[in-house]
Formats: structure tokens, sequence, C-alpha cells
């Protein structure tokens, strides 16, 4: 990086990104007990964590991509493809917030501390996602790895 490079700290990567997430999260609880004042019936629970997780999935998608790796897509097509790979990237982080979601409400019981399990493991699964992201998803196709952002934490 030569020095006019303005590049963001690690630091302020981490925090921005950790805000966004938290956003997220907010996001994605809100809607899965949006769902639940409207429908307490068969497979309630699976369907409130599938529509938060959709709902949470794309403004995370908005987010990351505007604010954290300053990203612009070429076309609609280019971009419909970027949301595909975000969105795959996510599988994994995904299985591991609902383990924990689940695993809470199976431990527990309660609607409170599903939701606890679901912050915590939305929070370790955004951590996994960040640096799939930055590896595979938001990378430019000029930029080589010495150049990719810096990792969550690193100082410049």
């Amino acid at each position: 990086m030569n020095e006019t490079t303005l590049e963001p700290s690690g630091a302020r990567i981490a925090t921005t990104y950790a805000v966004l997430a938290a956003i997220a999260i907010v996001v994605n609880i809100g809607a899965q007990d949006a769902f639940l004042q409207v429908y307490d019936g068969d497979y309630a629970a699976l369907l409130s964590v599938a529509v938060g997780t959709a709902v949470g999935l794309v403004v995370k998608y908005v987010l990351d991509k505007r604010y954290i790796f300053d990203f612009q897509a070429d076309n609609a097509a280019h971009d419909a493809r970027t949301f595909v790979l975000y969105t795959v990237m996510g599988l994994a982080t995904t299985a591991i917030f609902w383990a924990f979601e689940f695993g809470f409400d199976y431990v527990f019981g309660t609607l409170a501390m599903r939701y606890l399990g679901g912050v915590l493991g939305l929070t370790l699964g955004y951590y996994t996602k960040y640096q799939l992201d930055k590896r595979y998803v938001f990378r430019r196709a000029d930029t080589e790895s010495s150049e990719l952002p810096l990792r969550m934490g690193e100082g410049q």
C-alpha cells in the first residue's frame, strides 16, 4: 500500500463490521419475533428462524457490500452472482447460527434463551462469514492476495 492511499485500519473495519452485524442481528431476531406474532401454528419456530435468516441475509449483504467492502457490481447480473456466492458462503455460518439457536431452545426451552443462542450463533457466524467474504466473495479480480482487506483486528 502506498502512503497516499487511505485504507481503513483493521480496528476500524472490525468496529464497523460489529455495528453492522449488530444491526443485522436485531433485524434477524426482530423478523423472527414479528413472524411469531402472526403465526403460531405447526413448525412456528423453524419457520420464524428461516424468515429471520432470509431477512437478515439481505440486510447484511447490502450493508457489507457498501460499508465493509466498498463493492460496486458492474451490473445487475454481476450483483446477482455476487449475492449467490455471498449466500453460499453463508451456508456454513447459518449452520453455526441455527445450531446455537435450536440448541439453546432444546436445552433451556424458553424463547428468551432461544434468542440468546441465536445472538451467540450469529456473532460467531458473522466473524467466520467476514473471513470467507473477504477471501472469496468481494475479492476484486485484479487484487493480489497481499492487497486484500485487512483481517478484523489487524492494524496497519
